[in-house]
């Protein structure tokens, strides 16, 4: 009898492993040695985050972002600046689920994909064009900025400089990055989506409560993120004090990957594309914010994108910073980055 219990013991260790290696890779366990990750059949890839807590917004006062910021001066950081009060209160936010989060930001290859597949992109549906970078363009002394559009010149095929693709798509409205979340939805039979505000900076943070991922460090920023540095400074000379004083090696975007990423294993948390985010804008949520989960409002007029771009100073590319568009708006320094629900 005890020699058939140890048989049928081997034969249940046996099995087991059988089934265990048989797993399909969207049911493996979490790796050991670096996040779980699946590709999807646009080739995109997507890391598993764990359910967990943190704190979302801000705690600094003025004075403490003037210390790391010294060159915006308080009409920049000031408690009478809504973008930034709209960071308060810092509040515990519980995400109660895991779910899959793409490791880069949608490409211009993916995008393209689901084009052929029929899609028009608003900028091109409705007429109008996107935006584009135009060096010839009259620069305005307050603005700087030598963006044309909306011009059909300017789409997702054309922001007016050389991409690649593998670099991250721009000229993408929230309506367009909402379609592709249905469309591969509808390919797949899994529910993707645009992430949560809160899941987004869940996301970006991976643990940290510094002003970046990677720590309160201005110039450290150039290890992790595309953003307005030394190589962009050269074609808006007007702004050095904004500029990191490294050069990236990037004046435009950069291909996705192109720099280290966080602790969830996600490239591009800060800088290169602004995200969109699910959630409607309401300056006063986190007053009353659920504290599980928390869905953005039930309504509103815009809505919130998050993480910066390569042309975004570094006060604007903070975990915690929000900023809002129309859900129409195309832009040269806009893309997305898409959730799949585990």
């Amino acid at each position: 009898m005890q020699r058939e219990h140890s048989r049928m013991s081997i034969w249940l260790i046996f099995a087991t492993a059988f089934l265990l290696f048989a797993l399909p890779a969207d049911c493996s366990e979490p790796a050991r040695n670096g996040p779980t990750v699946i590709t999807n059949p646009i080739g995109m890839k997507l890391v598993l985050i764990p359910a967990g807590e943190f704190l979302m917004g801000t705690r600094e006062s003025p004075s403490d972002l003037g210390k790391t910021f010294p060159q915006y001066g308080k009409d920049r950081y000031g408690e009478d600046r809504l973008e930034l009060a709209d960071e308060r209160p810092e509040h515990k936010v519980r995400i109660s689920k895991s779910f899959y989060m793409g490791q880069h930001e949608v490409t211009v290859g993916q995008f393209r994909r689901f084009v052929e597949s029929g899609y028009m992109p608003e900028s091109i549906a409705d007429g109008t064009g996107g935006y584009g970078y135009d060096p010839e363009r009259e620069v305005l002394p307050d603005r700087g900025e030598a963006f044309a559009g909306r011009d059909p010149r300017y789409s997702w095929l054309n922001p007016g400089w050389k991409q690649g693709e593998d670099h991250p798509v721009v000229n993408v409205t929230w309506n367009d990055a909402t379609a592709l979340c249905k469309w591969l939805s509808e390919k797949e039979g899994k529910k993707y989506r645009l992430p949560t505000e809160a899941e987004w900076e869940y996301c970006c943070r991976a643990g940290s409560t510094t002003y970046f991922t990677n720590g309160n460090d201005v110039e450290a920023l150039v290890k992790i993120a595309n953003l307005f540095d030394a190589d962009s400074a050269k074609n808006w000379p007007q702004w050095p004090e904004y500029a990191l004083k490294s050069a990236d090696g990037f004046a435009f975007t950069s291909p996705i990957g192109s720099f280290a990423p966080n602790a969830f294993g996600l490239h591009d948390m800060h800088g290169n594309v602004w995200e969109w985010t699910a959630d409607y804008y309401d300056a006063d949520y986190y007053k009353n914010s659920p504290a599980s989960d928390p869905q953005g409002p039930a309504e509103g007029k815009v809505r919130v994108r998050r993480g910066g771009s390569w042309h975004t100073w570094p006060l604007y590319v903070r975990s915690a910073y929000r900023n809002i568009n129309s859900a129409s708006t195309r832009y040269v320094l806009q893309g997305m980055r898409l959730v799949r629900e585990e």
